[in-house]
């Protein structure tokens, strides 16, 4: 790396004040070859903190963080946040066990007002914050939300926006970060409506120093600079008309070219002496300094390790995301009532082809979860198989969308949950643990967890043809987990993987395949265990109880939290049947995993073979 770089001397928002805006625009370009080097690495969100690296410097070098609060919808555009705000040196840690959060986090950095993680979410947090300055402190701090265009597909952006458009003394700034370019393409009407606001003419930006100099002039200074202003705004509104988010009472000031620096200082200061909440239209290119990203910004939106020089992944390996995608469109050929549903991750969630070849069938509904589930059934109502393709960590959004305009209503859907149980490096808010507690608790529907890619093409005709409720079937990040050679799936509810010893492990999903190498293990010592598989885990089925009513003892390994688990239900369930040996269950606490491999996940919540071996053989021996 060249010393004398900007970028080295930069350890705080201070030191960005003391820079030119040529300067700033020097260290715009030694941020990016940041960004690019070390995401290369360690992989992580590339494009959109590519597209948002002027944008970054221009609020740090007009507000004042952390007095003044910016709050970053989703987070996973702020690593030039992190980089500008103490955590140059550490940066190269970013997603990593140990280093930085891909996403913000306050117990990182007191600029870093609120965990992010999820979209759609930043304009009430900060209009909450907004208030909270105002009662306890006051009204010259200023808070401001950054929120992508992706983001305003989610429902909560429009409460958010409801509610502080509404507080006319309101310091409350959002700035809409508007790339044309969501996680997939954007889709729906807002992405229509902010086309066409990008093609006004930019006739606001008006130089601060005008409004200072007319106000300063004692007496009538004010009354004039209020006239001009009022006179402004009647022109704007007769000629171009009012936004949207003038009408929800946001000042509203653009498009503004997101990459010019001296442009977006010059707006953001009219902005912090505006005394009304204001929004800030912001155009920037996702990708932006980086020809891949550029020209394939949903791959490099959130990437492996890749190599800078071709772009390309260095990993190689089909995940379940990938074989689901090509599982689906094979049983669509075949099958005209089946639908693909994604709420803007048809890559990630591998429905690219989907999209192409079953274009009149395939519907990406924005980030929108909960209206995902409640179309979903609208769907099936008239007959259809609609297939709501989604992260386990996103289905949380939909809780009530499940129960009530589903299971209630007695609907099939088939929920297809991606990146279900530890997924990794992406850290707390992504960790797909909590859709069997929660779906746990809903009746009616059944929850299937298969181990392999058969398992998962063999579940998936079952449910198109065979089922008559909601359906979810779940499985993980990544690849396939080899299985013994002499494991047979039945297709049944459950199966049992050997017939020796007292001592049974129970598990279901990718878990089965460390449990087979602990069962070798454990053989190698002189200890017989049978492995009792889960392929459906709601409802279980009952019978599974006759077959390991007389063992001494029953070890349940699961990759979920403890509470409201199929560990427990099943638990429950052995009582309920007279079971009276020990019974030991293994599975995630009272807490939020920590950012890890998910090798290192597994080893440290007691779920990988090894942990099993020592657990069965330290508890009988």
């Amino acid at each position: 790396m060249s010393e004398n770089r900007f970028l080295d001397a930069v350890n705080s928002p201070s030191d960005i004040k003391k820079l030119s805006v040529e300067q700033l625009n020097v260290l715009a370009g030694e941020i990016r070859d940041e960004l690019i080097a070390t995401v290369s690495k360690n992989g992580g969100h590339l494009a959109s903190n590519l597209g948002a690296v002027e944008l970054t410097i221009a609020l740090h070098k007009t507000f004042n963080s952390p007095e003044d609060k910016i709050i970053w919808d989703v987070g996973h555009q702020a690593y030039t946040h992190k980089i500008l705000t103490g955590r140059r040196e550490k940066f190269s840690t970013i997603r990593t066990e140990g280093g930085l959060s891909g996403f913000t986090r306050p117990s990182e950095s007191e600029h870093d007002v609120f965990a992010s993680g999820h979209s759609s979410i930043s304009v009430s947090a900060a209009y909450g914050v907004s208030v909270s300055n105002k009662l306890l402190f006051d009204d010259a701090r200023k808070t401001i939300a950054v929120i992508g265009d992706g983001s305003f597909t989610g429902g909560l952006v429009y409460e958010g926006l409801n509610n502080a458009g509404r507080d006319e003394k309101s310091n409350l700034i959002v700035i809409l970060n508007d790339n044309n370019m969501s996680i997939s393409k954007n889709v729906g009407s807002v992405a229509t409506y902010l086309s066409k606001i990008r093609t006004k003419p930019r006739y606001y930006l008006l130089k601060t120093g005008t409004y200072r100099f007319l106000s300063a002039i004692p007496g009538i200074g004010k009354p004039i600079a209020k006239f001009i202003r009022n006179l402004k705004n009647y022109i704007k509104s007769s000629v171009y008309g009012t936004t949207m988010f003038e009408k929800m009472g946001f000042a509203y000031m653009g498009p503004f070219d997101g990459h010019d620096i001296e442009q977006l200082c010059s707006a953001f200061e009219i902005a912090k002496n505006k005394e009304e909440p204001v929004m800030i239209h912001v155009l920037t290119k996702k990708g932006k300094g980086y020809n891949f990203a550029e020209e394939s910004p949903s791959t490099f939106h959130g990437i492996s390790k890749f190599d800078v020089e071709t772009g390309e992944s260095v990993c190689g390996k089909e995940s379940y995301s990938e074989f689901f995608g090509k599982m689906l469109c094979r049983e669509a050929e075949k099958n005209n009532k089946i639908c693909a549903i994604t709420a803007a991750m048809s890559l990630g969630t591998g429905l690219e082809r989907f999209s192409d070849v079953y274009a009149d069938r395939f519907f990406d509904v924005g980030i929108a979860e909960e209206h995902a589930v409640t179309f979903a059934s609208g769907l099936a109502k008239n007959g259809m198989i609609p297939v709501f393709c989604v992260y386990s960590t996103f289905l949380q959004r939909c809780y009530d969308q499940i129960i009530h305009d589903c299971a209630m209503q007695d609907l099939k859907i088939i929920l297809a949950i991606d990146r279900a149980g530890f997924v990794g490096l992406d850290g707390e808010s992504h960790q797909g643990l909590f859709d069997v507690p929660f779906l746990n608790t809903i009746p009616k529907i059944e929850v299937y967890s298969p181990s392999s890619f058969d398992e998962l093409d063999s579940v998936f005709d079952h449910v198109v043809n065979s089922s008559s409720v909601a359906v979810a079937v779940r499985y993980p990040r990544g690849c396939e987990e080899e299985l013994p050679e002499d494991y047979n799936y039945s297709g049944d509810d459950f199966d049992i993987y050997g017939d020796k010893g007292d001592t049974a492990i129970v598990v279901y999903g990718r878990l089965f395949a460390n449990a087979c190498k602990a069962k070798a293990v454990l053989k190698e010592k002189g200890i017989d265990v049978r492995i009792i598989k889960l392929n459906k885990i709601k409802p279980i089925n009952k019978k599974v109880f006759e077959n390991i009513s007389g063992l001494k003892n029953i070890y349940f390994f699961e990759e979920s939290v403890k509470n409201g688990s199929i560990a427990e239900r099943f638990g429950s369930l052995l009582l309920e049947n007279g079971y009276k040996g020990a019974y030991d269950v293994t599975a995630v606490g009272e807490e939020f995993v920590k950012p890890a491999t998910v090798e290192s996940q597994l080893k440290k919540y007691g779920l990988d073979a090894d942990s099993m071996v020592k657990k069965v053989s330290e508890s009988i021996g």
